[in-house]
């Protein structure tokens, strides 16, 4: 542990000495000087204290919220500093190197103010980015519009709307007023039926509850279903008893009803229109470990005809992968969110890109295999990072045909 720590700080030491190289190369100013070094102290300090004192149950709170914050505004943007200045040291080592062998001049300090320029100006940039993320990004809702084919849909269901949203994480948002206009947004699309993919809270039910009033005035003509992500069972705080634990997961679930959702806790429900069926089935969390695999398939097919049209709720995608595609059931269409598209990215039309795909390759969008699709919601809420930077939060409207 005591090694690990000099290492980090032997690291941080390093990047600390070539950002301070980079501020004297622009100015002789003691005062910015000695000021980025009080502000660098103060934050490391920060960082050291907290991080001392950090516990399993600190992992989704707002303590972490703001030393996340504190690291991606003021800490990771200096890595691009440190590079475009190693480029200038690399080329100075080449010069005296070849200036071994002749005689040449090896240090250009225009070159040198020129690197020192861009890479603080991108540090800025990229440090922008997530302040406003923090402040704006995380309340940027888009609607996405998707149509996507159901095996042996009835007649009465073509052009049936279900409204999609995943990943609340209530705990992370201090005023729920600041979400009406995403509320608004949900309503607007006047969908048929509205579908939450799990993870409304990030450790504790009582984090949704000032949310139960704002989630009541979603509006579905047939319905709102949920079901559980791995954040709701409570698993990532400490209880002082398996009974506490499995209150709070009471408690969750009967706040989300009376938000107006019905939990589906491997289990199905029919929608019925014109004595035509749509099966809606809803499993509990199932992932990769050491997220909890309580998802059960079978379970939730029970009592549905062979050949019905069918929708699953499942909140990760791996269980598509590793499970659902492989179920000899024809299960049309999965929808899973879980990975937020890690709250940053590229996310444009033709360019999608996320650190996220390194460990979740169905991250977000639609994906097709073996025959069957697969739904990925980028999240409606935050953990972790307050904030979004490129990848934004989504209202999905599919529209069945």
């Amino acid at each position: 542990m005591q090694r690990n720590f000099l290492i980090i700080a032997a690291l941080f030491l390093f990047l600390e000495i070539y950002i301070y190289q980079a501020i004297r190369t622009l100015t002789d100013n003691s005062w910015i000087k000695a000021g980025y070094c009080i502000l660098s102290l103060a934050v490391y300090g920060f960082f050291a204290y907290e991080v001392s004192h950090f516990q399993r149950s600190d992992r989704s709170t707002m303590k972490a919220q703001i030393m996340i914050s504190l690291f991606l505004v003021l800490i990771l943007p200096k890595i691009f500093i440190v590079l475009f200045l190693l480029i200038d040291d690399i080329f100075r080592t080449g010069g005296y190197l070849i200036g071994l062998t002749r005689p040449s001049e090896n240090f250009f300090p225009e070159r040198r103010k020129f690197l020192s320029i861009m890479g603080l100006g991108l540090g800025g940039v990229l440090s922008a980015l997530f302040i406003d993320g923090i402040t704006f990004g995380k309340y940027r809702h888009k609607v996405r519009r998707v149509k996507v084919k159901i095996k042996n849909l009835p007649q009465s269901f073509k052009g049936y709307k279900i409204i999609q949203i995943s990943d609340v994480h209530s705990g992370s948002f201090a005023d729920p007023s600041k979400l009406q206009h995403a509320i608004d947004l949900i309503n607007e699309q006047n969908a048929d039926l509205v579908l939450f993919t799990g993870d409304m809270v990030n450790n504790v039910s009582e984090e949704f509850k000032p949310f139960i009033p704002l989630f009541s005035k979603i509006k579905a003509k047939d319905g709102k279903f949920a079901v559980l992500g791995n954040h709701d069972y409570g698993d990532y705080v400490t209880w002082e008893s398996p009974k506490a634990k499995k209150v709070n997961l009471e408690n969750l679930i009967e706040y989300e009803r009376q938000a107006g959702f019905e939990m589906l806790m491997n289990e199905n429900r029919a929608i019925d229109r014109n004595g035509e069926k749509l099966y809606i089935l809803g499993v509990e969390n199932w992932g990769l470990k050491p997220f909890p695999q309580f998802g059960k398939i079978d379970k939730a097919l029970e009592n549905i005809p062979q050949n019905a049209a069918k929708i699953l709720m499942s909140h990760d995608p791996t269980h598509f992968d590793y499970v659902v595609k492989k179920h000899p059931a024809d299960i049309s269409l999965t929808l899973s969110g879980h990975t937020h598209g890690m709250q940053f990215g590229l996310d444009l039309k033709n360019i999608k890109w996320s650190p996220v795909q390194y460990k979740y390759p169905k991250w977000a969008d639609l994906y097709e295999s073996e025959g069957k699709l697969l739904y990925v919601n980028r999240g409606f809420g935050v953990l972790g990072y307050p904030g979004r930077v490129g990848v934004l939060p989504e209202i999905t409207l599919l529209e069945l045909s």
